[in-house]
C-alpha cells in the first residue's frame, strides 16, 4: 500500500466524516447520494436525499413512478437531468439487470447518467471494488499534493490525474480510502481558504512546499459569460397558474414551467390568441437574474389576469392551483416567483 493511500486511510478514520445518511452498502442509497452530490454541496442534498428515500425507498418504486414525480421532488436542486436519468437509469437496472446494480464499474458507466467516477464510488462503496474515483474534490488533492500543473478539465490534464488515482489505489479497503479523497477535498483541502495546518499531507505537499496552494488546481480559463433574456407569463385564474411541460432537452427539461413569450410579442393577443382566453389585466412585474453554469438568464415575468381557467387541449398544458406549488415540478426561479406573487395576492379579485 502507498504511503498516501495508508495516511488518508489513518486520517479518515480518525478525522473523518462518518454520519453521513448515504454511508451504507447499499447499492441504490449510494447511487442516489452520487448523483445528487454532482456538482451540488452535502448540506443542499441531504433534505432532498431524505424526500427521495421517503418517496421512492427502493429501485423498483422508482422505476415505477412518472418521470413527473421524480422532477418534482428533484425541483430546486437542478442539473435537471440527472433526474431524467436517474429515473432512466432506474428503467434500466429492472430491464436488463434484474434490479441489481453490476458490482463492475465498466457495467456501471454504461447506465444513463453514470460516468467512470461516478461508478468507481458506487462500486467501490457498495462492493468493495478496487476502482480510482476522480471527483473534483480528488482532482485538487491529488493537484496540489502533486504540483501537477494545468486546467483538470483537459483531456491530458484529466488522464495524467487518472493514471496517478490508479496507481495509488490500495489492496484493501477502497471504501474508506475512496470516502477519506472525498472528506479531505470538502473538509480540508478546499477550494478557498483550505486548513493546511491540519491536512495530513502537509508534509509532503508539493503546492504547500512551494507556496502554490492558491494557484493549484489551475483554474478553468475565463470565458465571457452569456447573458441571455426571456419573458415568462404568469397567466392567473381562479386561483390557478396555466403552466407547460417544457421539452425534454433545453433548460429545465421536462419541468412545469411559466409560457415563454415571443420578444416582440404584445401579451394580451398573444395569450388570447395562443390559448383562447379572455384577458383581464397584463401587470408587468420585476425582472429578475438566474445564474446557470454557461450564461445568466434575465427574466422579465408580467401577470396576466384572464376571465377564467377554461380547459386546455393543446398537450403539455395545465392549470395548477397555486395553494398547491409544492405538488409541481418547477424551476427555482419560476416557483419563487409564483410563491411571491401568492404572498402578494396578486390574483385575489377586489
Amino acid at each position: 500500500m502507498s504511503t498516501f493511500a495508508k495516511t488518508l486511510i489513518a486520517w479518515q478514520r480518525e478525522h473523518g466524516r462518518h454520519d453521513l445518511p448515504w454511508q451504507t452498502n447499499d447499492a441504490y442509497r449510494v447511487w442516489l447520494s452520487e448523483i445528487m452530490l454532482q456538482q451540488t454541496q452535502v448540506d443542499t442534498v441531504i433534505p432532498y436525499y431524505a424526500r427521495f428515500l421517503a418517496r421512492f425507498p427502493d429501485l423498483p418504486s422508482l422505476a415505477a413512478a412518472p418521470v413527473e414525480d421524480v422532477l418534482t421532488l428533484w425541483s430546486g436542486l437542478g442539473y435537471y437531468a440527472r433526474a431524467r436519468n436517474l429515473h432512466k437509469c432506474a428503467q434500466t437496472l429492472i430491464a436488463r439487470h434484474g434490479g441489481v446494480f453490476p458490482a463492475d464499474p465498466a457495467l456501471l458507466a454504461e447506465l444513463p447518467g453514470i460516468g467512470r467516477s461516478t461508478a468507481a464510488a458506487i462500486s467501490a462503496f457498495a462492493y468493495g471494488t478496487r476502482a480510482a474515483i476522480l471527483d473534483g474534490n480528488v482532482k485538487r488533492v491529488l493537484a496540489r499534493a502533486f504540483g501537477i500543473e494545468g486546467f483538470p478539465g483537459t483531456k491530458p490534464i484529466e488522464n495524467r490525474l487518472w493514471e496517478l488515482a490508479d496507481s495509488l489505489l490500495p489492496a484493501a479497503n477502497v471504501d474508506v480510502y475512496t470516502q477519506a479523497q472525498m472528506d479531505l477535498g470538502a473538509t480540508v483541502c478546499t477550494r478557498g481558504r483550505p486548513a493546511c495546518a491540519r491536512c495530513p499531507l502537509a508534509d509532503v505537499c508539493v503546492a504547500l512546499r512551494d507556496g502554490r496552494v492558491a494557484e493549484l488546481p489551475t483554474r478553468r480559463p475565463k470565458k465571457e459569460t452569456r447573458e441571455r433574456n426571456g419573458r415568462f407569463a404568469a397567466i392567473l385564474a381562479d386561483g390557478a397558474v396555466l403552466l407547460e411541460r417544457r421539452p425534454p432537452s433545453g433548460i429545465w427539461g421536462g419541468l412545469l414551467s411559466l409560457p415563454e413569450l415571443p420578444e416582440d410579442a404584445d401579451t394580451a393577443d398573444w395569450v388570447a390568441s395562443r390559448y383562447g382566453l379572455d384577458v383581464h389585466k397584463v401587470t408587468p412585474l420585476a425582472s429578475f437574474r438566474h445564474v446557470f453554469t454557461h450564461f445568466t438568464l434575465t427574466l422579465e415575468p408580467e401577470s396576466v389576469e384572464v376571465g377564467a381557467a377554461t380547459a386546455c387541449a393543446e398537450p403539455g398544458l395545465l392549470w395548477h392551483r397555486l395553494d398547491q406549488l409544492d405538488a409541481a415540478a418547477l424551476p427555482a426561479p419560476i416557483r419563487k416567483l409564483l410563491e411571491q406573487l401568492v404572498r402578494r395576492d396578486l390574483f385575489s379579485g377586489p
